[in-house]
This record gives C-alpha cells, structure tokens and sequence, in this order.
C-alpha cells in the first residue's frame, strides 16, 4: 500500500546508519542529529509499513525506551558511548521485536570481534591510555543486515 514511502525511508535508514559508521570511524562520535532525525522518522516508517498505533507502535516505543534503560546504564560504565546508546534505542523503533533482539545478538558478537581487534591494534601501536571503540560500526554491521532482510528484500 505504502511501498514507495516505505522504500524511501528504508533507503533513508541505510544512508543515515552508513553516515553514522563514518563518523564514528573517524571521529567517535554519532551525531545527535543524526540519531534524532533515525528516532523521528521511525512513526512514518509506521505509517509507511501500515503499522497499528495501538498495541504496535507503542510496543515498539516500550521496547526503544528499555534498550535505551538497559544501555544507559552500559553508558554510566564507560562501556559504551551516548551516541551508541541513542541510536540502539532509534533502531528499537525501526526494528520488529525479534528482529531488534536478533540485532543486539549480532551486535554483542560484531562488538566484541571489534574490541578485540582495537585492543590488539592498540597494543601494537603502543598507544597510551585505553583505545575508543567505535561501536557504531558494530551497531550497522548487525542491523543492516537484519534490516535488509525483513524490509528492503521484501517490497513488492
């Protein structure tokens, strides 16, 4: 019904996540336009997919708002960054449930191959201090695909 807007905006999700990568692979940091723009785009992405408002539209706002509790408190640790926290929870809004939770599997295991591999880049670098993770690039890594997959390889 919505198969151009829900293609549009799809097309949009993808270009704002490969600018978060860049970003963050250059300089640490995810805009938080950029993550703003992803969590405000994502009632037309609703609209566009013919999404109910009640219950699903607030089932995925309650999921967005306990990712973004739950990585809050990663944040508060120093294990991750704002602007990794503020785009999981703008992903919760994009993603179906499972499709959210396969996410943050693929996620945790992209995250954990790219801390490994800083930590040793680090080490051999001899570099002071402790190494910044882009964890943004392990965020996209695991949701593009997903993405893909359910929305993009399925308009028709």
């Amino acid at each position: 019904m919505h198969s151009v807007a829900s293609a549009s905006l799809a097309l949009l999700l993808v270009a704002g996540l490969g600018y978060a990568c860049w970003t963050d692979a250059r300089a640490r940091i995810i805009p938080n336009p950029l993550t703003a723009a992803i969590a405000l785009a994502a009632p037309l992405w609703w609209w566009a997919s013919g999404l109910a408002l009640w219950p699903d539209a607030a089932f995925q706002i309650g999921i967005a708002a306990a990712a973004l509790l739950l990585f809050l408190a990663a944040f508060a640790l120093g294990a991750m960054g704002g602007g990794d926290v503020k785009l999981i929870a703008a992903l919760g809004l994009w993603l179906a449930p499972l499709d959210f939770m396969r996410m943050l599997i693929w996620m945790a295991l992209a995250g954990g191959l790219l801390t490994v591999a800083m930590l040793v880049l680090h080490q051999l670098r001899r570099a002071p201090g402790r190494p910044e993770i882009p964890y943004g690039l392990a965020i996209v890594a695991a949701a593009l695909p997903i993405f893909a997959e359910r929305y993009i390889y399925h308009f028709g």
